[in-house]
């Protein structure tokens, strides 16, 4: 099998509210993909699908009841730590829930966790080992 991902969709309680989250908060432009039950943002390479968890669930033949820790995180990476703090500071003023202030972590950068509607996390980091785009 190759190494790579095509698709993360995230199935979601409230599609309305992912949708503010994604476009009004970070400012995404959904996917000419899309249509009314799935939403699509292109990323970089890869792209992030919203669709309802219980139709998602259904799809995968396995039960949309759980909650608790989802057992993974989405990491954002930007060039240095004054942009974490700028950027936080923004999603912040739009309402977001922030779980972990920015702080110097132990892998020697220097990150902060958000939360979706859904509470999956996102990380908002500065890693000074990556290459700077």
């Amino acid at each position: 099998m190759e190494q790579r991902l095509t698709f993360m969709t995230l199935g979601v309680k409230d599609l309305n509210s992912s949708i503010d989250f994604y476009e009004n908060k970070f400012g995404w432009k959904r996917s000419e993909l899309s249509n009314n039950e799935l939403i699509i943002y292109q990323l970089n390479g890869i792209y992030l699908a919203l669709y309802s968890r219980n139709e998602l669930a259904k799809d995968a033949t396995v039960d949309s009841v759980g909650n608790g820790f989802n057992g993974f995180t989405f990491s954002y990476n930007e060039r240095s730590e004054k942009e974490v703090d700028d950027l936080i500071k923004g999603l912040r003023d739009k309402g977001v829930k922030i779980v972990k202030e920015p702080q110097k972590v132990f892998w020697g950068g220097y990150s902060s966790y958000i939360a979706d509607p859904d509470e999956n996390l996102w990380e908002i980091a500065y890693n000074p080992y990556l290459k700077n785009d």
